[in-house]
């Protein structure tokens, strides 16, 4: 071999181990979550901080609540997610099925109140509420006054214009649901009274049981929907949208809906993990997340401007009077719960 073919073969060989080294040293995270507008907001405004400090690259893996938490189940032995976030009530059940570690204790955390943290594995990065959100373009040509209740839902007013999302499938419609149950005189154990009382109350008056609340703007925009669960969040995401929406707050209470994360069991980038966990509580990520997406920080120290500080006050006065699920009492009796509302409400 000549000279000169030996050094290209070296500077090859160089490159090769270059990029090997590069590889080795910046390594992939996954990240589960909700697709969409807030994975947009993660990827564009809020990881590249961490990737840049941490010098990891940062992949969303895009899903509803429970399509991660299956994906998470059926690999749990070799997970492909590192982090993941999921609305609160099914993070409880992934805590249950050993899915999350032990939370590292970090200062962020700490900053974090306790009301905000589910046991030892799970933390809300942002806060929310359950309760009603309304048409307000039809509930002003028809001379509606806005909604205050819960049993709303049930006003004769709006036969068939009430959007219900389904027990079996949506947080929203299992938190208007149990709502409507407490209201009947059942408890989180006991939803003999509401399962009773709704085919004669707000049954009459849904116009349709949809699966996610993806089809709500839709249907405000045709006027077929005029009442439906929501969250403040989603109420500001579709008044953006140019949608004709406003949101009420029951006066029996909203109902708690945090999405909390946690770092996934045995997954190979352990303290990575914790480490990404530990960043997306600090202000650092939580405002952005709060500017550009109006996601409601579960840190204190979060700053706000002019644009977000009354949608924080004003969640801070929801939560107030917030009701809080009993998730383990719950989820120990959804499946039984699901099967029975769509055999005697949805069919």
């Amino acid at each position: 071999m000549n000279h000169v073919k030996r050094c290209t073969a070296s500077l090859s060989l160089l490159a090769l181990l270059g990029t090997a080294t590069a590889a080795q040293a910046d390594p992939t995270l996954y990240l589960g979550m909700n697709g969409g507008t807030m994975e947009r907001l993660y990827a564009d405004q809020v990881l590249p901080i961490f990737e840049k400090a941490n010098h990891v690259k940062v992949v969303i893996v895009p899903g509803t609540s429970s399509d991660i938490l299956a994906k998470v189940q059926a690999s749990k032995d070799n997970p492909q997610m590192h982090v993941m976030f999921l609305d609160d009530g099914i993070m409880y059940r992934a805590i249950s099925m050993g899915l999350c570690n032990k939370l590292d204790a970090s200062p962020e955390l700490a900053d974090i109140p306790a009301k905000a943290k589910i046991k030892e594995e799970a933390v809300a990065v942002s806060l929310g509420v359950t309760g009603l959100a309304y048409n307000s373009r039809l509930f002003k040509e028809k001379g509606w006054s806005a909604p205050t209740s819960w049993m709303d839902l049930a006003d004769p007013r709006f036969k068939d214009k009430v959007v219900f999302q389904s027990l079996a499938s949506s947080t929203f419609g299992l938190h208007g649901f149990l709502m409507f149950n407490r209201i009947q005189g059942g408890t989180d154990a006991d939803v003999e009274p509401g399962f009773k009382a709704w085919p004669n109350t707000v049954g009459p008056n849904v116009l349709e049981y949809i699966a996610s609340s993806a089809k709500i703007s839709e249907m405000v925009q045709t006027d077929e929907a005029a009442l439906f669960p929501l969250t403040p969040t989603q109420v500001s995401a579709l008044k953006l949208k140019g949608v004709p929406v406003e949101y009420a707050q029951p006066k029996e209470g909203a109902v708690v809906l945090n999405v909390a994360e946690c770092a996934i069991a045995h997954n190979d980038q352990p303290e990575l993990a914790q480490k990404l966990v530990a960043f997306l509580l600090s202000p650092e990520a939580q405002a952005p997340a709060l500017e550009e997406g109006d996601q409601i920080p579960s840190n204190p120290k979060t700053p706000t401007t002019d644009k977000t500080r009354a949608r924080v006050e004003a969640m801070a006065k929801y939560l107030q009077t917030a009701i809080s699920v009993d998730w383990d009492q719950v989820n120990q009796q959804r499946p039984q719960w699901n099967a029975r509302w769509s055999r005697t409400i949805e069919r």
